[in-house]
C-alpha cells in the first residue's frame, strides 16, 4: 500500500508533501539548502508538469505562464537578497559598529541596549545584517564569552526588529513587493517592541552573570561618513522609487522589478564614492537561489487548500515558523490573501526565533556560535522567546485587533 490513498482520503495536493519533505529536507541538512530546495522544486514542477498541470495551463506553455506571472517578485528579491549582501558590508566597514560598544552601560542594561541596538539596525538594514553586526559587537565586549540565551536574544531582536519593516527582513520585503503598503505592516512594531523586553531583560541579566560586559569602542573619528551616506542612499532610493511606482504608476508595478533594480542602480552610483565588497556577490548570490527557488515552489502550491485566513491562522504560522523557513510561508500567505499583513509580518518574522534553524538570523549566527547549534541548548537558555512570542502577539491583537486586507 502507498501513502497516496491517505493522502487523497485526507484531501491533501500532493504538492504539499513534496513541499513539506522539501521543508524537513532543509531543516535537516543545514549544509546542502541549496541543493535540496532545487529538488524539492524540480519534484514540484515534474509532478504538476506531468500529473495535475499548472494554475495558467497543462505542459510548457503552462509552466513558461507561471514563471511570467512570478517573475517580478524574483527578480525583485534577486536585487535586493544581493544587493542587501553588498550593503550590510558598507554598513560593517563605516566603522559605526566598532562605535558603538563606547557608549554602552558597564552592566546588565549594557546587554539590553545592545539588544535594542540590533532591534533597531535589523529595521534599516536588513535582520541577518543585524544578527551578525550585533554577534560582533558581542563578542568584543563579552570577551568572546557569549551566553547561548543571549545568542538567542540577538537573533530574536533581529528578526523583532526586521518584522515592522518593509527593508528590514526577506519576508516583509516580500510583502511589500506584493503590493501592500509599508503602513500595512508597520503596527508589528507593537509586537515586536513587548517582545523586546520580555526575552531581551532576562537574555542580558543572564549575559552579565556569565561574562560582564567590558567597556570598549573605537573612536568616533574612525568613522567613514561616506560609506555611511551610500549606506543611507540606497535604502532612500529603494523606498522613494517603490512609493513613487506604486502612488503613480501601480499597474507598472507588477511588469518590471522597480525596487530591485532601484537597489543596484544605487549600488553602482555609489561605487563612485566608495567601492563595494564584490567578492560577497557570489555567495550571496547562491543563498539568493536557494531562498528563490522556495518562493517559487510555494507559488506553484493549490492555495485554495489552506485554511482560511485568521489570526488564529497566523498565530499557528508563528509556531510552524520555528521548524519551517518562513521565506515559503510567507509566499503561500500572499498567495492565499486575507490576512492582516502586520500580524503575519511579526508570526512569521519573529516566529522562526524560537529554534536556531528557525530563522536565517539564527543560522548566521550559528556559524559565528557553534555552541549554539543545538535545539535542546537553544531552548533551555532561550525560554524567553515563546513567552515573547505570544505575549506580543496578544498585545498587537488588543491594541490592533485584526483588520485583514482581502485582496492584494
Amino acid at each position: 500500500m502507498s501513502i497516496l490513498p491517505t493522502i487523497a482520503r485526507f484531501s491533501m495536493p500532493l504538492e504539499f508533501v513534496f513541499f513539506g519533505f522539501t521543508l524537513i529536507g532543509i531543516a535537516i541538512f543545514h549544509r546542502h539548502t541549496l541543493r535540496t530546495s532545487l529538488i524539492g522544486l524540480t519534484a514540484i514542477i515534474l509532478y504538476k508538469f506531468f500529473v495535475t498541470g499548472f494554475q495558467f495551463g497543462p505542459g510548457i506553455g503552462g509552466l513558461a505562464a507561471s514563471l511570467a506571472h512570478e517573475w517580478v517578485i524574483l527578480a525583485n528579491l534577486l536585487g535586493l537578497l544581493t544587493g542587501f549582501a553588498l550593503l550590510a558590508d558598507f554598513f560593517e566597514a563605516s566603522h559605526l559598529p566598532a562605535v558603538l560598544p563606547k557608549f554602552l552601560p558597564h552592566n546588565w542594561k549594557g546587554g539590553f541596549l545592545l539588544l535594542a541596538l540590533v532591534w533597531i539596525l535589523s529595521a534599516f538594514l536588513d535582520n541577518i545584517a543585524g544578527a551578525l553586526i550585533g554577534g560582533a559587537i558581542a563578542h568584543r565586549v563579552f570577551r568572546a564569552k557569549v551566553h547561548i540565551g543571549f545568542v538567542a536574544a540577538i537573533a530574536a531582536a533581529s528578526n523583532a526588529g526586521g518584522a515592522w519593516s518593509v527593508v528590514g527582513d526577506t519576508t516583509t520585503t516580500m510583502i511589500w513587493i506584493a503590493g501592500i503598503p509599508p503602513a500595512h505592516v508597520f503596527h508589528a512594531i507593537i509586537a515586536a517592541a513587548v517582545s523586546l523586553f520580555i526575552f531581551g531583560i532576562p537574555a542580558a541579566i543572564a549575559q552579565q552573570k556569565y561574562s560582564p560586559l567590558v567597556p570598549g569602542g573605537e573612536s568616533i573619528h574612525r568613522m567613514d561618513w561616506p560609506r555611511i551616506g551610500v549606506v543611507a542612499f540606497i535604502l532612500l532610493t529603494a523606498v522613494g522609487v517603490n512609493v513613487f511606482v506604486n502612488a503613480n504608476f501601480p499597474e507598472m508595478a507588477e511588469s518590471f522589478p522597480f525596487i530591485g533594480a532601484a537597489v543596484w542602480m544605487a549600488i553602482l552610483l555609489g561605487a563612485f564614492v566608495r567601492r563595494p565588497n564584490w567578492r560577497l556577490l557570489p555567495r550571496a548570490f547562491g543563498g539568493s537561489v536557494f531562498l528563490l527557488a522556495l518562493v517559487l515552489a510555494a507559488a506553484l502550491m493549490p492555495v485554495q487548500q489552506l485554511p482560511a485566513a485568521s489570526w488564529k491562522s497566523a498565530l499557528g504560522l508563528g509556531f510552524l515558523s520555528a521548524v519551517f523557513d518562513n521565506i515559503p510561508l510567507t509566499a503561500l500567505a500572499l498567495k492565499q490573501g486575507g490576512y492582516d499583513w502586520g500580524v503575519l509580518a511579526f508570526a512569521v518574522g519573529f516566529g522562526g526565533s524560537m529554534i536556531w534553524f528557525g530563522s536565517s538570523a539564527g543560522v548566521a549566527l550559528s556559524n559565528m556560535y557553534p555552541e549554539s547549534r543545538s535545539v535542546t541548548r537553544w531552548l533551555r537558555h532561550g525560554w524567553a522567546l515563546p513567552a515573547a512570542y505570544i505575549i506580543g502577539f496578544f498585545v498587537m491583537l488588543a491594541f490592533w485587533g485584526w483588520r485583514p486586507v482581502m485582496s492584494l
